[in-house]
This record gives C-alpha cells, structure tokens and sequence, in this order.
C-alpha cells in the first residue's frame, strides 16, 4: 500500500527475534502480541520455519520475525532450520537476542555467534526467564562487557519476564523510539505472513508436540494434504475442510502417535481443531492421518514441503518420498 494511502504519522519497525532453542522466543512473542500465534512447547526447537508476527503500538507498526532456535549440528532438518532463522535476520531494523537467565548467558552466547552464520548489525541483548531469577540480576554490567566483546554491535539490554510481564513495558517503549517514520506492512490488520494453511499445520504439530513422548516429537512433521473453505448451503458461513498427515521415522512410532484404540491422534484432533476454529473464527472438519516416511528429516523433497528450502550447507543427496 501506498504510503500517501497511511496516515502521515505511522512509524514501522521489524525485529529478528533470534536465540538458542529454549529461550523463550515464542513466548515472548505471543506476550507482545497479546494471543498465541506461534507455537509454544517445553520441549526446545519447536519453531521450524521463520516468518513475521504484527502488532501496532498507536501509529507504530512492529513486526517481529519468530526464527528456529540456532544450534549445531549435522542433521539436514536442523541445517535448514539454522538457515531459517539467518534468512529472518535479513534486512531488519533490529535483532534481539534473547538469552536465558538460568543458564551461563555468556557461553550460550558465544556458543549462539558460533551456530549464527550471518553478521549481526543493530543488536539489542533481552535476558529472559527473570520471574525464575532474582530480577535486580545483580552482576549484570561485567557480563554485559563479556557480550560486548563478543559482539560490538549490541546498543542494549533489557531484563524480562514473558511469564509476568516484568520490564516488558519498558522495551516496547524503546521499540516505539527505535522505530522510524514509515508506512505499515500489514494496515489491514493481519497477524503474519503466513496463512491459515500454514498455521493450521502449526497447531497440529503443537498438539503432538504436548502429547507425545519425550522423544518422540523431533521426528514428527506435519503435512497439509488438503484445505478447502466450504460454503455452507442457505449460509453465508463457510467450513474449513483440512486433511493432514503426521509424519514419522518409524512403523513403531505410527503405534505411538495413533494410541490405543486411536486415543492419542483422536486427542491432537480435537485440542489442535479447537485452535484452528479460533484462528478462523468457523468450524472446521480436521482429518488426521499418521504415515511412516522413514528418514524424513533427511529427505529434500520432504524438507521443501513443509517449508525448509535448502542452504548452503545442505546435504545434496534427494530421496523419493
């Protein structure tokens, strides 16, 4: 939209929300934003896929970008996560940094900028977790100077908490005073970048992240084999028609995700359906399935469906589905 089309006085902002996995970055997130848009699970390297998450403060638009947690390794998946939350970096006006207040910040850190395989400009340090912690944080200058020689572009730091809302007033004022005068991304009110479809996949995998064993999570995906919008007949009211597949390794984990008389996939029906009829505001027909895809996590054609495009450092070898 045109920026004579705005009010002369709008003013935008974008964010690279980036961290280690179990930061926190999804739950501060849903706080500023004031509902749950991305998934939240205790369970780290819940986000998979970077994209945008709007919200207006007065005339400021800020658009956070939620990005995977960084870390090492040499699996595929989590390779093309890594380059999801380099490609959220790009371009922005700010990058935080979130750090976990229970955990040595100065390593994670470093161990962050190690895994981080882009340059980081404008950088704003924001603590974590500080309703586990004493929240004075005393201590904090002489690690800050420790942040600051790994990385000379952090400008600040803040100390919050997403659980109770500490100091969170006091960075959304900043965010305001950093944004500069500009037209909004999202003036129609939108949420994100990403669609129903997308989302709906999301809610899905939240579920069986809650359900499932412990190990069991990482090797799921979640696919979208069909979403349509039925009209309903004598209404103007449409239905959500969705057919999904779960994705796992192995015939004993389709055991696992399908429960005992299909208890467990009946349940991540009805808790991710509930979800996805408040993000459509209609009601919604959800379809589960459960396939074995054995080394999904490997597989290209696979990893570019559910929206992980390759990097540099993908692996070149492509297996049929």
């Amino acid at each position: 939209m045109l920026f004579e089309n705005q009010h002369p006085h709008n003013k935008a902002i974008m964010i690279a929300v980036l961290g280690k996995p179990n930061v926190g970055k999804s739950s501060f997130i849903n706080h500023l934003l004031g509902f749950d848009l991305t998934i939240v699970s205790s369970k780290p390297q819940t986000t998979r896929n970077q994209f945008h998450c709007a919200f207006t403060i007065d005339r400021t638009e800020v658009v956070l970008v939620d990005t995977p947690g960084v870390h090492s390794t040499p699996q595929e998946l989590n390779k093309r996560m890594n380059g999801q939350a380099q490609l959220g970096a790009e371009g922005v006006d700010l990058n935080f940094v979130l750090l976990d207040l229970t955990t040595d910040v100065v390593a994670e850190f470093r161990d962050f900028l190690k895994n981080f395989d882009a340059p980081l400009e404008r950088t704003w340090v924001v603590f974590t977790k500080a309703d586990l912690v004493n929240k004075d944080v005393p201590g904090i200058a002489p690690v800050l100077v420790k942040l600051q020689e790994l990385c000379p572009s952090i400008e600040r730091h803040f100390v919050i908490s997403s659980k109770d809302g500490h100091n969170i007033h006091e960075l959304t004022g900043a965010i305001q005073d950093a944004a500069k005068n500009a037209p909004h991304l999202y003036p129609g009110g939108d949420a994100s970048n990403m669609n129903e479809r997308f989302f709906a996949t999301e809610y899905i995998r939240e579920q069986a992240f809650r359900l499932l064993k412990e190990e069991l999570p990482y090797e799921v995906a979640v696919v979208i084999d069909e979403y349509k919008d039925v009209k309903q007949k004598d209404s103007e009211q449409t239905e959500a028609h969705i057919s999904a597949s779960i994705l796992v390794n192995r015939p004993s984990q389709r055991a696992i995700v399908v429960g005992r008389g299909g208890s467990v996939i009946k349940e991540i029906g009805v808790t991710a359906r509930k979800k996805i009829e408040a993000m459509t505001g209609g009601k919604v027909h959800l379809n589960l399935h459960v396939k074995v895809s054995p080394k999904w996590m490997s597989n290209n054609y696979v990893l570019d469906e559910i929206g992980l495009p390759r990097t540099q450092k993908s692996a070149r070898v492509w297996r049929k589905k």
